[in-house]
């Protein structure tokens, strides 16, 4: 059974969380045309973020795959038309027709609109928002049985913080990673960086230019320290310790941000 683009979950507070490559649904159009085993696929998604996203009231998940469109990207580069536009991987059975990629763009844009809407009732309601873009890496690209990308150069936390205004934003985004950091992780502490792996992308770009003084998007990456990308299979007591310490982010966030929660 085919869902929906996205859900949507609306709530009262001035927390937003997205899971926007969590989806692994490919219109029917495309997924004809496509060459890319659906294994291959799923390692570049990014699925079971969407559950972490229950640490806010208002919610969007993707159902949609990145690989028929990336929310994350700005609109003209937002279909992956080559194999340079997506690491390499041959997608589709032959160039896709501007009217196929038209299609794709059309829920970009139907994305960015909705959004757009939300982001505003929350503005007009609480005066400021905090937005977290949730998603996840790769670190065994080299297969499964070889050993993982080294430690330095892969957090198991990284904070993208390429776009934000660190005068207005800076106390949050460090709110945000000691209290990350501090979480007891099962005994241990979560390695977490910014800016090492990822800067951040669209999504977080364009909430800064719309809302410079109101909106502050923490673009957030785990590591899959929490499942197998190879066979795609997660570890339940991961997944539940990672969304404790992201839910222990929200009310320092909130407060260095300047936003009371209800």
């Amino acid at each position: 059974m085919t869902k929906a683009d996205w859900e949507i979950t609306r709530g009262a507070a001035p927390i937003l969380a997205t899971a926007i490559h969590n989806g692994n649904q490919v219109r029917e159009e495309l997924k004809k045309r496509m060459i890319l085993a659906d294994a291959s696929r799923l390692r570049e998604e990014d699925p079971y973020t969407g559950r972490w996203t229950t640490i806010a009231e208002n919610r969007i998940i993707l159902n949609t795959s990145r690989f028929e469109v990336d929310l994350n990207r700005p609109r003209e580069k937002a279909v992956y038309a080559r194999p340079e536009d997506a690491w390499g991987l041959n997608i589709w059975d032959k160039n896709l027709e501007p009217e196929v990629v038209e299609g794709s763009l059309t829920k970009y844009d139907r994305f960015y609109t909705e959004l757009k809407v939300i982001l505003d009732e929350l503005q007009s309601q609480f005066g400021r928002f905090v937005v977290y873009d949730i998603h996840s890496y790769n670190h065994r690209r080299n297969g499964a049985d070889a050993p993982p990308e080294p430690v330095e150069a892969n957090p198991e936390v990284n904070l993208g913080t390429g776009t934000l205004d660190k005068t207005r934003w800076g106390k949050a985004a460090t709110a945000f990673m000691d209290t990350i950091r501090d979480f007891d992780y099962d005994g241990r502490h979560l390695d977490v960086r910014e800016n090492v792996k990822f800067k951040g992308g669209w999504l977080s770009t364009w909430i800064h230019e719309n809302y410079p003084e109101t909106g502050l998007c923490l673009a957030v990456e785990f590591k899959k320290f929490f499942m197998d990308e190879w066979t795609g299979e997660y570890f339940e007591e991961d997944m539940v310790r990672v969304e404790k310490a992201l839910r222990s982010t929200i009310e320092p966030v909130t407060k260095a941000a300047g936003l009371n929660l209800p």
